[in-house]
């Protein structure tokens, strides 16, 4: 027990280290502050708010909220396709990008060759890579139906069909897996070699290896994929718009106002909206709503997902 005396000094050596500890954590605290809590807070603020960016923000109450969520015909559709897109792209980016790297960590020649020509295609811009695609995919000029055709297949409209818009775009986030590719290549590369050694004295085959031995050591990085993939789907953006952009075969010049969506709103996503809704027709309260909305959701698929019984870590983890 600190005697009357020292307790003036004990409590100035708390003191200076809390202001230490304050010192290391003030870039952060900077950062949060001004590129989230501050922004968040504002988002609350204008969704309760009629505001055109002109005009001094007038309190409407609730109106915003009863729009969005009672009278707006596209929140429906924006909302559907970027659930579609969370849970089909995000799966099959976190399957196809462990089968690659289990695909390049077996191989005994060319490993080099192979993780370049898988990784490239991750380091083209979105913009470029969606237009490659468009051209690539186009029913009338694109060399993939051509092919098709020469075979026989009756190839689809892709980007200018509603029912192939979405796996469309999931086909062009495939083509870019070089990420999870690296990240699952340098789990794989992690799990401990006499692990296998002892399933393969055991008798185990290749299903019994890695539901035991591969899969228990990857699984916090396959979780990590699955999070991160879904907050990345949930402002799925670039991609949707330039590809709608193109099929549509609209040119886009000075002043020209194009609807996103196309074709019939099949890749139309929340982002998308919340960007007409805010920057093309100036409702900025019903913009914040949506993006509340997103947040909120992406929020609760996370937390679902980070919990243990999401299924993604075993118990003992």
């Amino acid at each position: 027990m600190a005697t009357p005396t020292n307790a003036p000094a004990l409590r100035r050596k708390a003191r200076h280290e809390r202001l230490r500890t304050l010192g290391f954590l003030s870039p952060w605290l900077v950062g949060f502050t001004v590129f989230f809590g501050y922004p968040l807070i504002a988002t609350v603020y204008f969704s309760f708010m009629h505001y055109n960016q002109i005009e001094a923000p007038t309190f409407v109450g609730l109106r915003n909220w009863r729009y969005v969520l009672e009278q707006m015909p596209l929140f429906g559709p924006a909302l559907w396709n970027t659930l579609w897109l969370v849970v089909v792209m995000v799966a099959l980016r976190v399957v196809f990008g462990l089968g690659i790297g289990l695909l390049v960590t077996r191989i005994k020649s060319g490993v080099g060759f192979f993780r370049t020509a898988f990784y490239l295609p991750y380091l083209a811009p979105p913009v470029a890579a969606t237009v490659a695609f468009v051209f690539l995919l186009n029913p009338g000029t694109g060399p993939v139906n051509g092919i098709l055709g020469h075979l026989g297949i009756d190839a689809p409209n892709w980007f200018n069909d509603p029912a192939w818009a979405k796996p469309s775009l999931v086909v062009l986030s495939l083509w870019g897996i070089g990420d999870l590719m690296v990240i699952f290549m340098a789990a794989l590369l992690d799990v401990p070699r006499d692990q296998y050694e002892a399933a393969e004295l055991d008798g185990a085959g290749p299903f019994h290896t890695f539901r035991y031995v591969t899969w228990p050591s990857i699984t916090p990085i396959v979780m990590f994929a699955v999070v991160t993939g879904v907050v990345q789907t949930m402002q799925y953006y670039t991609q949707a718009l330039v590809a709608g952009k193109l099929a549509s075969g609209v040119s886009v010049g000075p002043g020209t106002v194009i609807q996103p969506g196309y074709p019939d709103h099949a890749t139309l996503t929340v982002p998308q909206l919340v960007y007409s809704l805010g920057f093309q027709n100036f409702n900025t309260g019903a913009a914040c709503v949506l993006s509340l909305v997103l947040f909120a959701i992406a929020m609760a698929v996370t937390m679902l997902l980070m919990r243990r019984r999401a299924g993604l870590l075993s118990a003992e983890d």
